[in-house]
């Protein structure tokens, strides 16, 4: 990538980030809408469920594939065609008469996704070469998820109270159509100097591995989980054995970027879980309307949107220990808040759990992605950028399955107060233990040891990587 003016790398974090803006807030504006959608569309849990996870799932499954495309055949190409569908997929779900049509083109919608966040960062990563600049741009890029939770639940109930949960998906077609247009205007197209090949058989055991795990969950079904340890396996033997693996086992050696991994997973089950129970108790139990539920979620929403630029800051000045380390202790005392004090039940005690959850999500965001491709090879950002968000998304997967099917064995079709509060308390403490996990991973992988880890791995990664430019293999 040819060397770029300060203006013009700012358009492109610009443009990169109106990407992240769309994807992230569909979530946090459809997580409001799901109570409306759910009375329309005639859904149970595992209905809404499936409306969150199906769109989670496939970007999950395709997120590192997308990364190691945008390297091999162009970044900027990837990342229009991304907007593209994404556009298409969200005018597509307003017009859904059921609810398996919405579950279907969410998918389409989230085919658009993978191919926007892992290639937006890839492309941020070959943009801001110098660490503190790319430290504080991905801050800029984390204050996003908290700009699209403010925005969201009150874009979400505003729209949701006047017009219908159709609306919300209104909202990504200016954006993703503005963003395609200075896309091709001002990014410069790029591609990485060695690129992977394609892993046809890597990618299918990943959607096989994830699909079923799901399903699994969801439907507790016993067979889709025998099929998700029969590809987990078959991902651990085909995938060393391979020269160019979809997901290249060594990365893992480095400690940070293996605690980045868990961490992210950790991070966002917590968030997705939060926010299902959070909507569902606010609107089914204490009988608001959706409007009324963003607002009250506003205090979590804000304190991520400060918390997130002030991480990156953090990160790039100190490292992310700091960060890690404010964000697992603020996630476990919300956790804790809730299934040990019943904080839903009052007021100030729910406020204060929303700020902590707030305060321990903003910090989280960035040191995840800056571990994440600080240690790796820069031409393997594409890949490495995309197992970071991949583990976003599985985390909001499995956080909405798991934290579902605990909610469902137990909550009585009325969402009645009294069986709700029963229900939904052993899926706060699965928040905690998210939380916890967050602190004590983020305070062992954080470390010096950890960092010669990092260093090692960088440099089999690039031992080897000369030899087969060598060969032109």
């Amino acid at each position: 990538m040819a060397e770029l003016t300060h203006r013009r790398r700012l358009l492109v974090l610009a443009i990169c980030c109106m990407s992240l803006l769309i994807v992230s807030l569909d979530n946090t504006v459809l997580n409001v809408a799901l109570p409306s959608l759910r009375r329309e569309l005639g859904a149970g849990v595992a209905g809404m469920q499936w409306t969150i996870d199906a769109y989670t799932l496939v970007l999950a499954s395709l997120l590192m594939l997308a990364g190691s495309t945008a390297d091999r055949i162009g970044r900027r190409k990837v990342f229009a065609t991304g907007l593209v569908l994404f556009t298409l997929g969200s005018v597509l779900c307003s017009l859904a008469p059921h609810l398996t049509a919405l579950v279907a083109f969410r998918m389409v919608q989230a085919v658009g996704g993978s191919m926007l966040n892992p290639v937006a960062m890839s492309i941020i990563t070959n943009t801001f070469t110098e660490p503190r600049a790319r430290a504080r741009a991905i801050g800029v890029w984390g204050g996003v998820v908290g700009i699209s939770m403010a925005a969201g639940p009150l874009v979400g109930g505003v729209l949701t109270d006047t017009v219908g949960w159709r609306a919300i998906f209104w909202l990504n077609v200016p954006v993703g159509l503005t963003a395609l247009l200075l896309t091709l205007r001002y990014v410069p197209e790029s591609r990485a100097p060695r690129p992977r090949r394609a892993d046809p058989v890597g990618q299918l055991l990943v959607i096989v591995l994830l699909g079923s795990l799901t399903y699994a969950i969801i439907e507790t079904d016993p067979r889709a989980a025998a099929l998700a340890a029969l590809a987990l396996l078959g991902l651990l033997v085909y995938e060393p054995r391979r020269p160019e693996p979809l997901i290249d086992l060594r990365f893992f050696r480095s400690a940070p970027f293996s605690g980045a991994t868990v961490i992210a997973v950790c991070a966002f089950a917590a968030l997705a879980g939060f926010l299902f129970l959070n909507t569902l108790y606010l609107q089914d139990v204490r009988g608001m309307d959706a409007l009324g539920a963003g607002l009250h979620m506003l205090p979590m929403a804000a304190l991520t949107l400060v918390c997130a630029p002030l991480s990156g800051r953090l990160v790039g000045g100190f490292g992310p220990r700091p960060s890690l380390l404010v964000a697992g202790v603020a996630m476990t005392a919300s956790g804790v808040l809730f299934a040990a004090f019943g904080a839903e039940t009052s007021t100030p005690l729910l406020f204060t759990g929303y700020v902590l959850f707030g305060l321990g999500f903003g910090m989280v965001n960035a040191p995840i992605t800056d571990t994440a491709v600080a240690g790796m090879p820069r031409e393997q950002a594409g890949v490495a950028a995309a197992v970071a968000s991949t583990s976003r998304q599985i985390g909001q997967t499995l956080g909405v399955a798991v934290i579902g099917a605990v909610l469902a064995s137990g909550v009585s079709p009325a969402f009645r107060a009294e069986g709700f509060a029963a229900a939904s308390r052993p899926a706060w403490w699965i928040v905690a233990g998210c939380g916890l996990s967050v602190l004590v991973v983020g305070a062992a992988t954080s470390g010096a040891w950890a960092r010669g880890t990092a260093e090692r791995t960088a440099r089999r990664l690039e031992e080897t990587a000369r030899p087969a430019a060598r060969t032109g293999t």
